[in-house]
């Protein structure tokens, strides 16, 4: 008996490592499409995605593609959260390495222009996204709401963790404070990229800085003034160009 058993786990093992093999390659193969289908999208929209386009742009059969996700709604989706998981990784935890305060919620603004000077020529997820589905309902809009709402909720924890730190009047509205800077990233977008405004990007950055003075608490003055200085030391990443291509924090 244990000479059958040993043969059974020597004959078994092969095919399980094929499995494995074809399940790595099946995952690698889905990042691909998703990567690419996030790209067409930054460009065309999330509705002009379709499972044939995708197909000619990475050079596979439309049955192919469809295996990978069964539907335009899923690929759909799919994207949203691969966008949100770059923003995330891109904004939001690589400012988790600053202090608490003001200085993390400068890092975010920060990191957040850098990603809006990278997106100026393509297009953001969460913006045009917004467009195309804020009169629909179905799961793809509730995908993109969702991602959208983890951020704001993450940007106005930062807003609050600023004000227990004494730097920001713990007398205003959190929500508030974090509205008008999420205002001032949909104004960029607007100025730079429909109005092809040069000087959008300063002008964010000045409004962000105006924000914190104007919150800024009475018991740390200088609190508003150490971030215009970081501010200042901060590269101007976002040009205009001159071509536009179509189609819980603590």
């Amino acid at each position: 008996m244990t000479g059958i058993n040993l043969t059974h786990k020597t004959d078994s093992a092969p095919g399980v490592e094929t499995g494995r093999r074809v399940l790595i390659k099946g995952q690698q193969t889905k990042a691909v499409i998703i990567d690419a289908a996030l790209g067409l999208a930054s460009q065309i929209g999330l509705e002009g995605l379709s499972i044939g386009a995708v197909a000619e742009v990475t050079g596979m059969s439309k049955s192919g593609v469809f295996a990978h996700f069964g539907s335009r709604e899923e690929l759909q989706i799919s994207v949203i959260r691969q966008y949100h998981e770059r923003f995330e990784a891109e904004v939001f935890y690589a400012a988790m390495q600053q202090p608490r305060g003001v200085p993390r919620l400068q890092a975010m603004f920060d990191n957040w222009m850098v990603q809006t000077s990278a997106e100026i020529d393509s297009g953001c997820i969460y913006i045009s996204g917004a467009v195309e589905f804020d009169d629909r309902t179905g799961p793809v809009r509730d995908a993109l709401a969702s991602s959208v709402s983890t951020w704001q909720t993450a940007l106005r924890r930062a807003v609050e963790l600023s004000q227990l730190e004494g730097q920001l009047s713990r007398a205003a509205d959190a929500h508030q404070i974090a509205f008008e800077i999420h205002g001032l990233i949909l104004a960029l977008h607007y100025e730079a990229r429909f109005l092809r405004n040069p000087s959008a990007a300063d002008r964010a950055r000045q409004g962000f800085q105006h924000i914190l003075a104007r919150y800024a608490s009475t018991n740390a003055p200088t609190s508003a003034g150490a971030a215009a200085a970081a501010a200042a030391s901060t590269p101007k990443l976002l040009a205009v160009p001159k071509t536009r291509r179509k189609p819980a924090v603590d």
